[in-house]
């Protein structure tokens, strides 16, 4: 959608014999399993199988390289995300190459698996300190600390840390610089996973799309209009603290377009509306607009037309919005919205668009939540969206209560899993993603919320 803008037991006591058949029953478990507890006993496995001579590191060679083959690789690139930072941190994410100007002992650096089953992971750092350097960092996950050091050369971090998960779910894996002789703590590619919670998990693995998986899932709701339906009217209220950068509320959606509202920056919110330029060619073009309203052509994910309002809009509030459509008589179409802010009690003119090559009344009627920021990815969202009805050119309102919940490519092909949509408490829709939250719901089914049988109070011939 346009959006403009991660000791086991001494064996020094142990007769020779026993610890070779040991180490390499434990290597060859090791690789059967597909992980399994390598923080124990990598080092004396390795030397048992040295002092057994060449056959027994015949056996032992394949194990290793046929378990350490199957730990999943984790690429920081699709996965990652500053989550803790100073005010003038350098680090910054790249999906091709991973964590970049790493200088800040302030910064936590997290990545996110998802889990299948309980069990225990081994978590290597991928990655190297600067030429002449060496860095001291930490690793956190499921409560458990772990103090390691990065060298130059190195294609990882040589000792292990091992943690238990205790269930199902996502799983999130800190790493922090502590000291560093060089100019930065150095470059981390991936986290390495082994070990029995490895068994099913989950994470994003298609490189061409880590833009879309740090993003997050896109969630929508579709409802049936009636025929020749002019108006669309609906309410939304997105709750507090469920409002991160990067968020995208589309409240009215529809065939050509769509209206929300808007976080973009610290200090900034809008108010969005939008029409797409025509397939078969031609373009959108103002016909006028609100006072204030901003006027732009976008471009990316299609061309079109947009207007927005810059608004300080207000979580915990519940805004309203109308859209109309409807032929010009002339070959084209017309597209209208409206936002009521309750700060002021006033209903507020958008635009009006024409769309050359279409003659039809409003369509498709939907509403999304997405993130289109990849830094806010990790953050979780949400949005109430309360009353729907639809307003035919004849003027007669009809209530919807029914919607179809889906997600997008990156929910549908399992990169991220922390998406959702029902009918909360309060018989409102809604719509949730991103936070790596662990109760995903199902795509494709729908859902039907308590109707109010109160036509709003608005009078749409009294509209600026």
């Amino acid at each position: 959608m346009q959006v403009q803008i991660f000791k086991g037991p001494s064996s020094a006591s142990r007769p020779l014999s026993l610890l070779t058949l040991s180490a390499l029953m434990s290597l060859l478990s090791l690789a059967a399993c597909g992980g399994g507890n390598l923080a124990e006993e990598p080092a004396s496995a390795a030397a048992a199988a040295a002092d057994a001579g060449p056959s027994m590191r015949a056996l032992a060679a394949p194990a290793v390289a046929a378990a350490k083959a199957r730990a999943p690789q984790v690429a920081l690139g699709g996965n990652a995300y500053i989550t803790a930072a100073g005010p003038d941190t350098t680090e910054w994410i790249s999906n091709e190459e991973g964590l970049m100007d790493w200088t800040a002992p302030a910064t936590v650096i997290s990545t996110y698996v998802r889990v299948a089953q309980p069990g225990k992971f081994n978590i290597v750092l991928k990655g190297s300190a600067p030429d002449g350097g060496v860095s001291t960092l930490r690793i956190t996950a499921q409560g458990k600390s772990f103090t390691q050091r990065l060298t130059a050369g190195t294609a990882q971090v040589t000792s292990l840390a091992t943690v238990d998960v205790a269930q199902a779910g996502y799983v999130k894996i800190d790493v922090q610089g502590l000291k560093r002789t060089g100019a930065e703590f150095g470059k981390l590619t991936a986290i390495e996973l082994s070990g029995t919670a490895t068994t099913g998990l989950l994470y994003a693995n298609a490189p061409e799309d880590y833009y879309w998986s740090r993003r997050g899932p896109s969630v929508h709701l579709s409802y049936a209009v009636p025929a020749n339906t002019e108006y669309a009217y609906s309410e939304l209220q997105i709750p507090v603290g469920e409002d991160p950068i990067g968020s995208y509320f589309m409240a009215n959606g529809f065939g050509q377009g769509y209206m929300g509202i808007q976080v973009n920056g610290p200090d900034e919110r809008r108010v969005l509306f939008s029409v797409w330029d025509p397939d078969g060619g031609g373009k959108t073009t103002l016909v006028k607009k609100g006072p204030d309203v901003v006027v732009n052509e976008f471009g990316g994910e299609g061309t079109g037309g947009q207007s927005y309002l810059l608004y300080p809009w207000v979580a915990g509030n519940t805004y309203r919005f109308i859209t109309r459509v409807r032929p010009d008589g002339q070959g084209a179409s017309l597209y209208s919205a409206w936002f009521f802010a309750p700060e002021d009690g006033q209903w507020h003119f958008i635009a009006t668009w024409t769309r050359p090559n279409i003659t039809t009344w409003l369509t498709d009627f939907y509403a999304f939540a997405e993130n289109f920021d990849g830094d806010y990815g990790w953050r979780e969202r949400k949005m109430l969206h309360g009353q729907q009805w639809a307003v035919n050119k004849d003027g007669t309102w009809k209530e919807l209560n029914r919607a179809r919940f889906s997600v997008d490519a990156t929910g549908a092909n399992k990169q991220r899993l922390d998406y959702a949509g029902g009918v909360d408490a309060s018989g409102k829709f809604f719509l949730r993603n991103g936070g790596f939250f662990n109760e995903t719901v199902t795509a494709g089914q729908y859902f039907t919320r308590p109707l109010t049988g109160v036509k709003p109070d608005v009078r749409l011939d009294t509209l600026p």
